[in-house]
């Protein structure tokens, strides 16, 4: 007669049945984190996609030139007209930061809404064509804006106007200040 005692040949239906569930198991927690991450992924995703969609349709434009306001030695002020591109979406110019700066200075200027006297330090819509009277950009509107800086510029100064909507890209004006400063230049020569 045989002993069974410490062999070990036989595999038995239950220790296979056993380890079969064990993968089963282990395959389904794997199967289920990658599901997870995989939606999770397609969230964001999306997010980033309807986040860029609304950069891109929310844009201005600046329609026509750009002009400076001079003194005889600095310049003092720059003047553009704002406008939505095509297709794009209405931007609310409340929200909007406009930013100067030169190779020794980077100022905010302060927002006072639409007035035609703009102090240092400050910009504002000096004008609005073809529309109503809110500061809300839209469709065939023209705003004409003013800004000034703090501290004018004098002749030769490269300079930067950035104007930064809440939502779309931000549109830089980047000029020189010309060799001579008159009371009124276009600097898009």
């Amino acid at each position: 007669m045989r002993k069974f005692m410490n062999r070990e040949e036989a595999f038995t239906g239950l220790e296979a049945a056993i380890v079969l569930i064990a993968f089963v198991v282990v395959a389904a927690v794997f199967s289920y984190v990658v599901l997870g991450a995989g939606f999770f992924t397609t969230q964001k995703s999306q997010e980033v996609v309807s986040s860029g969609v609304a950069q891109a349709s929310s844009s201005m434009e600046i329609l026509g030139d750009v002009y400076g306001h001079g003194n005889g030695t600095t310049l003092n002020a720059v003047q553009f007209t704002l406008g939505l591109t095509a297709g794009g979406s209405p931007i609310d110019l409340n929200k909007t930061t406009v930013v100067w700066s030169t190779s020794e200075i980077v100022e905010t200027l302060e927002y006072k809404g639409n007035t035609t006297s703009v102090a240092a330090g400050e910009w504002a819509i000096i004008e609005m064509n073809n529309g109503d009277t809110d500061a809300l950009l839209e469709d065939y509107e023209q705003f004409v804006i003013k800004a000034m800086p703090s501290t004018g510029v004098g002749v030769n100064t490269n300079f930067k106007l950035e104007v930064r909507p809440s939502v779309g890209a931000t549109i830089a004006i980047d000029e020189k200040v010309p060799p001579q400063i008159d009371t009124v230049m276009d600097l898009t020569r």
